[in-house]
Formats: C-alpha cells, structure tokens, sequence
C-alpha cells in the first residue's frame, strides 16, 4: 500500500471496527447483566404476589364462581395477567390477557403453588432473543419489566440489532472519513509535486497555501525556502555571468602585452611586464572578490565573532590612504575582524578612487541602553551619486555610468559592503553630503558596554 491516503484511510477504518467490536462486547455484556438484574427482580416481585394470592384467595373448597371471582379481581387491580389451577390441575381462572399471551408465546408463565396444592400461574419477561409482536413492545409491560432497548433495531433479537447499529455507524463514518483524508492527502500530493518541479530546475514553482494546518505551514515554508533558493541561484548566475565578462578585459590586455614581448625593446619590456603584474593582480583581486561574495551569501556559514575596536582597524586603513579619521571611545562590535576591515577598505578605497583626495572617516557609538550601534561614515568630496543610484551602487558589478574604465573597479566593492553589514546584523546606505560629496554609512549592533574593556 504506497498511496499514504489508502494507510491513513485503512488506519482510520481498523481503528473504527476495533472500536465497534470492543463497544459492542460492552454493551452486549451490560445488556446482560441489566436483564439478568431485571429477571430477578420481576422473579421476587411475582413471588410476592403470588404469596400475597395465596393468603388473600377464598380456601380450595370455596365454591369455584367465587375462586374465579377473586381472581379476576387482583388481575385487574394488579394489572397482571393471572390464571388459577386446582389441586387436580383443571383450570378455574385464566385473564384474557394471559390467554392471549400464552396463545402468542411471547412470555413463559410463573408458577406458584398453594398450601392446598392449587397453582397460582402469571407471566414473566420473554427470554433473551424472544419474540415481540407487530409494533416492537411488548403489550401489557408491568413495572418491574425489563425495557426496551430503544437503539436496537425493531424486530431482531437484542445481539443482531446491535451488530446492525455498529455495522451503520461504521460505514457512515467510514464514509465520512474519506472524504477528509483524501483533502488531506491530496494537499500532500500537490506539495509533493510541486518539490519535484521545483527539484526538476523550474525555481519559479510555487505551490498553493490552503487552510491554517500543518500542511499549509509546510507549504509556506517550501514557498519561502523556493523564493530564497531561486533567488541565490538567481544571484551567483549573475555573478558568474558578470565575473566572466570582466575577466575578459584583464586578459585581453596580458595576451597583447605577452603578445609585444618579443619584438619589444629592453625599456618597453619593462612596461610590458608592469603592464602583466597590474593584469594579474586585478585578477587575483577579482576572483577573491567574486570568491568573497560567494560565501557571504551562504546564510548557513557561521561568522567568527571577536570583540572588535572599530576605531583602531579604521586608523590603520585610513592611515594606507592619508584620510583623516574622528571617533571617540567604545565603538565596539562583536564581528569577524577580516570582514569589517574589508568593509572599512572597500569604503575607503571607494572614496579615493572616486571623491578625491579629500576623505574622513567618523565613527560613533548612538542608540540606548541595550539597542546601541556603532555608525562607520566614509565621507569624501567627490560629485556624489544621484538619489537614484544610490541604492544600485551597491548592485554587484554596478558602476556609475562614466566610471567603467575612467577610474578602474570592477564594482564588486560597495556590494561586499552591503553582504558584510547585513551579515553581522547591520546596514549600509550611501547620502549626499552637505557641501557636497557622498557619504557612505554603514551601521553595525554595538558590543555590550559593560564588556569593553
């Protein structure tokens, strides 16, 4: 059975008949005990007026019109059917309503015998299984008589009407229960689906949310997961798409110089093999780049976090390119020391290449008690960048139009800023700066103030 539809439908319905057999065997054995219960007490309650008969009943030598004249009379006031026999056995009394019963044999007579050998006969419960007439009752039922068991079938025995009632209430809610395990498994169906196409390269598959349960959490999960796997897939198809077209320009220009070597004089080989090393140096830092925005945005790679001096890494890049840099004390982060001096170089060397010779680096602690932020702010005095650009500057491999081969840069820089900041909780933007220039802020979580040391 590999359909899981079928196993849980098969489940439901063993449960449901395990739960039908044992009901009925409760049942069955209740009814039991209430009839043998109720037989005991009709037993002592018909001893009882028979005795009471037996004392009350003109004597065996009383005229026989007087005996049957007694007789008729408890039966009405007692409303028991009653017959009176002679020592002899010949029958003095019997009520017409112990006649009929006796002709339909519906109940077996109670006999009990006099002190003068007269018999004293009336009637008692059916036994189990009897028979009852058109109408499913017992007509003249006294108190004291076992009742009817109103859930039973009219016309079978106790046992077959109860096997009847089970048998009913199984198939309706066997049937009842198909239907909702099917809906359930057929959600799990289209889920199913849907993980195949998505696995068979169609990562824009989607699957469709119903209900609040379970399978519709799942189905959620599946859609959010898809979304960000097609998006990373998306990401590093682009990236490789970008990576090699900007390799091409780097190895363009080393197989011409390589090219030149031989017919070239001693001082243009000298230009030609500086022209070489730059080539193979942009390469190596294209591919580490490239490499670098690889891993970061693979969410499952743990960073390593140490307690970083953020003002003493920017001292150190600034001093590399003669900016100036103000902050003050406890502009602590919890981060990867090797990623955040990335950053702050990455910034720095932005704002060189592109602001002029002017550039100053500020840091901050800002925020409360608990919700403090450390803000890193690359300024510089360059044309700036349009409102409109400011969010794509940090696209990987976006350059601002004019700047492509004017200022050198593959335009992986800012974007490893962003993947950096995002990575330990932060953010990057880029805002005009007054007087003119560009200001590239990027805000990381403070370390606790109580750890600074």
């Amino acid at each position: 059975m590999k359909s899981l539809y079928l196993r849980i439908y098969a489940t439901v319905c063993v449960v449901l008949l395990l739960f039908a057999l044992v009901s009925g065997f409760v049942v069955e054995r209740h009814l039991d005990q209430e009839s043998a219960r109720n037989e005991q007490v009709v037993s002592d309650r018909l001893g009882a007026w028979a005795e009471l008969l037996g004392n009350s009943l003109p004597g065996a030598n009383a005229p026989i019109e007087e005996q049957a004249a007694a007789m008729r009379d408890w039966s009405q006031r007692l409303r028991v059917p009653l017959a009176l026999d002679a020592a002899t056995g010949e029958r003095i009394f019997a009520s017409e309503s112990f006649l009929r019963r006796s002709a339909e044999g519906i109940t077996r007579p109670f006999t009990f015998r006099l002190d003068d050998g007269r018999t004293v006969s009336t009637m008692r419960p059916g036994p189990r299984g009897g028979r009852r007439p058109e109408g499913g009752e017992e007509r003249g039922r006294r108190p004291g008589m076992p009742q009817p068991f109103p859930f039973l079938v009219p016309g079978l025995p106790r046992g077959t009407g109860l096997a009847v009632v089970l048998v009913v209430l199984f198939i309706a809610v066997a049937a009842g229960a198909y239907p909702v395990v099917r809906r359930l498994t057929r959600r799990l169906e289209a889920l199913k689906q849907g993980v195949e196409q998505f696995g068979a390269g169609a990562l824009g598959e989607r699957v469709a949310v119903s209900g609040a349960d379970e399978v519709a959490a799942l189905a959620t999960s599946f859609n959010v997961a898809a979304a960000r796997i097609e998006a990373l897939v998306q990401s590093h198809r682009s990236l490789l798409a970008n990576a090699s077209h900007e390799l091409r320009s780097p190895l363009a220009r080393m197989r011409m110089a390589v090219s030149m070597l031989d017919e070239a004089t001693p001082a243009q080989r000298v230009n030609l093999k500086a022209e070489i090393n730059a080539n193979v140096a942009e390469l190596d830092g294209l591919v580490e780049e490239v490499l670098l925005a690889s891993r970061l945005e693979v969410a499952e790679n743990p960073l390593h976090r140490d307690r970083v001096d953020l003002l003493a890494v920017a001292a150190e890049e600034a001093a590399r390119i003669g900016a100036h840099v103000d902050g003050g004390g406890g502009v602590v982060v919890d981060g990867d020391e090797r990623l955040l001096r990335r950053a702050i170089r990455n910034l720095l060397e932005n704002a060189q290449r592109y602001g002029g010779g002017d550039v100053e680096v500020v840091l901050a602690r800002d925020g409360a008690a608990g919700r403090e932020t450390v803000t890193v702010q690359v300024c510089d005095r360059g044309p700036g960048v349009a409102e409109e650009m400011r969010e794509r500057i940090f696209e990987p491999f976006f350059r601002l139009p004019g700047h492509a081969e004017q200022a050198g840069g593959v335009g992986l820089g800012l974007a490893l800023v962003k993947q950096i900041a995002d990575r330990h909780g932060g953010s990057a933007r880029c805002e005009a700066r007054e007087g003119g220039g560009s200001r590239f802020v990027m805000v990381l979580p403070a370390a606790p103030a109580t750890a600074t040391t």
